[in-house]
């Protein structure tokens, strides 16, 4: 995961028309991944996310509720590589 360095304080985050200019559109996106993802069941082979991302189970029993994001992809597949923490 890219380290998350915040916008030029000096740089407006808008435009002229009021639309968030591209630095700060991928510094939202970068940031907005951050978060835990949730769902119901096992992550793996059904969601994609980068490498480092946490997802809990909302479904699951004691023990089997945090999944990280261990590998990038397998085989080119980048919904897997989850393991279950």
């Amino acid at each position: 995961m890219p380290r998350i360095v915040p916008p030029n304080a000096g740089q407006p985050i808008v435009d002229a028309r009021g639309r968030p200019h591209q630095t700060f559109r991928a510094w939202s996106a970068l940031v907005s991944r951050q978060g835990i993802i949730t769902g119901s069941g096992t992550p793996e082979a059904t969601v994609d996310a980068p490498q480092t991302s946490l997802y809990m189970d909302t479904s699951g029993a004691a023990g089997s509720v945090l999944y990280i994001k261990r590998d990038t992809d397998i085989a080119g597949d980048t919904t897997k590589g989850w393991v279950l923490v």
